[in-house]
C-alpha cells in the first residue's frame, strides 16, 4: 500500500481537518476517534508519511520510532489507561482491515474489552 498524502491523517496532521486531540509532541499526535469502540479510543499516529509498522520501522530516523513510541506510553498513562489495563492496536494491510494508510496506533481501554479474536477461525 503505498502512501496516500491526501489520506485524513495526513490532513489532520496539517491541520486541513480538526482533530479531538489529546497530546502533540514533535513525534506524534493522539486524537480521539471519530467512532470508538470503548469508553476510551485514542489513536496515536507518527508526524511522517508512514503506511505501516513495517514502513515505518524500515524508514523512520531512530528519533522519530523513540519519540513515537514514547509518546503512546505517555498518552496511555495520562488517560489513565495503564491500571487496569489497556488494549495497543496496529492494523497493517487489507487483511487486517487497515481503513487509513497512515501508520496508527489506536489505544482502547475504560472497560473489560474481552477476548482479541474470534476462536472460531480456521
Amino acid at each position: 500500500m503505498a502512501y496516500d498524502t491526501n489520506n485524513i491523517f495526513a490532513k489532520i496532521l496539517r491541520g486541513e481537518i480538526p482533530c479531538n486531540k489529546v497530546y502533540e509532541d514533535e513525534f506524534a499526535l493522539a486524537f480521539h476517534d471519530i467512532n470508538p469502540q470503548a469508553p476510551v479510543h485514542v489513536l496515536v499516529i507518527p508526524k511522517g508519511d508512514y503506511v505501516s509498522m513495517a514502513d515505518f520501522s524500515a524508514s523512520a530516523p531512530a528519533d522519530l520510532m523513540v519519540g513515537f513510541f514514547r509518546a503512546v506510553g505517555k498518552v496511555a498513562d495520562e488517560l489513565g489507561l495503564v491500571e487496569p489495563g489497556y488494549r495497543m492496536l496496529a492494523n497493517a494491510g487489507e487483511n487486517a482491515h487497515q481503513e487509513v494508510p497512515h501508520l496508527h496506533i489506536h489505544l482502547f481501554g475504560g472497560k473489560p474489552l474481552g477476548p482479541m479474536l474470534d476462536r472460531s477461525f480456521g
